[in-house]
Formats: C-alpha cells, structure tokens, sequence
C-alpha cells in the first residue's frame, strides 16, 4: 500500500491526492492511509497536506525503493519486480533464491548497502550504505549454458552505455566485466548461472557501480584503484535514474543477443574496450602466460598473441597490463 500511495503522488506531480479517494478505492479507513503517509515521511519522503484536498509530495530521499525507481523505468520487463532491502548480505544470495523459487525474468534485488558483497571469485566488495548501485538482475533468456557466460559482456556493454549517458563521463571495459574511468574501477560485473545440462534456468547478474562515494569513503588499500562516479564527474548522480537506464539498456542488450547473437555485442563491447591492442599478462588458476589482447571472439575469449606468433584464447583469468 505505501508503493501504491507513492506511486499516486509520484503520477501527481505535485498536486494533491485524496485519501479519502484512495481509501474508498482500497477499502481501508482514512487513518490507515494517514498511517501510511506517516511511515513514508520516517522513509524521508517530504509530503504536505491541504485540508478536504489531500497530501502532495515535496521532496524525495535519495534512496533506490521501487517507486523512487519505477518513476524513471522504461524497460517493459526488467524491473517490473523490485525486492528493495535497506541493507542485506548480498544481493547474490537473495536472487539465487528467488530464481530457485520461480522469480519472473528481470526480477531485480536491490539494497541500499551489503554488508558480505562479493565480487569475481568470491573476494569481498566494498557496499558503503546509500552510495552505490548494488544489485542483481535475475535474467531467463533462451540460451544454452555455452553462451550464458557472453551475458557478462552484454551487461558490461549495457552498464557501460548506461553510466555514458547518465554521468556524462567516458568510461571504458577491461576485459571481461571490470568497467573503469582514468583506469580506475567503478564498476563490477558478477555473472552466476543456474542451469540444467541443457538450457539456461536463469543467468543472475550482479552489478556493483560506485556512484556518490568520496574519496575518503573508500578503504585506504582501495583508493589507488578504486574510484565512483562523483570524484571522477563532479556532482552528486541519482541512483535512481541510472538503475533505470541501466536496465533499460540491459534488456534491449539481451534481446539483441538472443535474436541476431553474439556479433552486434562484439563490435560494441571491443568498442569500448581498453584491453584490445594492448600487451597484457594473464593470471589463470593454473598457469600465467603473455602476449597482446587482439579481441575477443565469437564466444566471448580473449584472445592473446603470443610470443610465437600463436594465438591463444583465454575464457577466464586476471589480467594485468605490461
């Protein structure tokens, strides 16, 4: 019911909504719509009144709920389900449940801060409360477990477009999913598949972006590596606004690559690479080898010139710049 009522102020632009309307519609007294009000001002909603006309909406906290969201969505399927948490362990944990329990495709989890984020390999990712974009895109495309890991460089692509057209700033990919300004990361891309042997279930994308941290909210062992949107732009970013364009731009990926495949990303992501072109080491669990990254391939490999002259494909690894 508070989304309901958010949703009527946020549609009114500014004029009053009746309570009492909106209590007769919904079967509820005119105290239980008071009461409502009363818990979206503790959310920090700014709502004034004007007597037998009803309540308008003054001001809105920066936070990243369903409403303050679904005002500026445009996508026609991701984000039509938002699970706002205020704070939770990690957005990975919520949507794997929930795809586990039959969540629809673009079901998104989104909190204001985690506090055991994780990013590639399990290692930790610094969720600072109300700063960040942290969430996870529960997606269901028809594709085989072979082509779900490509869906990392589609969101790459997406996020990266996304963060272009609403920060105004130039930010490129290392290869697969790190997205960096002035080669520092802003940006991390988690792609985790649940799958049968032969079709994808769901494809769970998480999406960490350093949106309005300063420079003194990061760890000191961070900030050599790691900036935010803010430091690098300038000015503060709503949150809201991005999450939006970013799943707008997620779904239209998405349905770009289930329709004509991999090649349209291709271009796009080598586009916004740094890595092509450039001589790089790779760290992979078993072995570590050199060379130069001449773009990736059908199926989303880096691929190294070596030494030799060999070219070599790399579907997984850190890579470091020479």
């Amino acid at each position: 019911m508070k989304n309901e009522l958010l949703k009527r102020l946020f549609e009114a632009n500014g004029q009053p909504v009746s309570g009492q309307e909106i209590a007769d519609e919904f079967g509820l007294s005119r105290t239980a719509i008071w009461k409502y009000v009363k818990d979206l001002e503790k959310d920090g909603y700014e709502i004034g009144s004007i007597r037998k006309k009803g309540y308008y909406l003054i001001a809105v906290p920066d936070r990243v709920n369903e409403a303050n969201v679904k005002k500026h969505l445009k996508s026609t399927v991701f984000g039509q389900r938002i699970d706002y948490k205020e704070s939770c362990l990690s957005t990975q944990f919520i949507a794997h449940e929930e795809a586990q329990n039959g969540a629809p495709n673009g079901t998104v989890v989104i909190s204001e801060e985690q506090t055991a984020g994780k990013g590639r390999m399990s290692r930790p990712w610094d969720s600072a409360d109300g700063k960040g974009i942290w969430m996870s895109v529960i997606t269901r495309p028809a594709l085989t477990p072979q082509q779900a890991p490509q869906m990392t460089l589609v969101a790459a692509v997406a996020v990266t477009r996304a963060i272009e057209e609403v920060a105004g700033v130039n930010p490129s990919i290392k290869w697969p999913n790190d997205i960096l300004i002035d080669g520092k990361k802003v940006t991390g891309i988690l792609t985790e598949l649940q799958a049968d042997p032969d079709r994808v279930k769901a494809i769970i994308l998480g999406i960490g972006i350093n949106v309005n941290q300063n420079e003194e909210d990061f760890p000191e062992e961070l900030k050599s590596i790691a900036t935010s949107l803010k430091i690098v732009g300038g000015k503060t970013i709503n949150r809201a606004i991005l999450i939006a364009k970013t799943l707008e731009l997620l779904e239209h990926y998405t349905n770009l690559y289930v329709a004509h495949g991999f090649s349209p990303i291709k271009l796009l992501w080598e586009g916004y690479s740094n890595t092509v072109g450039k001589r790089i080491r790779a760290v992979m669990f078993n072995e570590t080898i050199e060379g130069i990254a001449m773009g990736i391939t059908e199926d989303g490999m880096l691929n190294l010139k070596l030494e030799d002259g060999s070219i070599r494909g790399i579907f997984s690894a850190d890579i470091h710049f020479q």
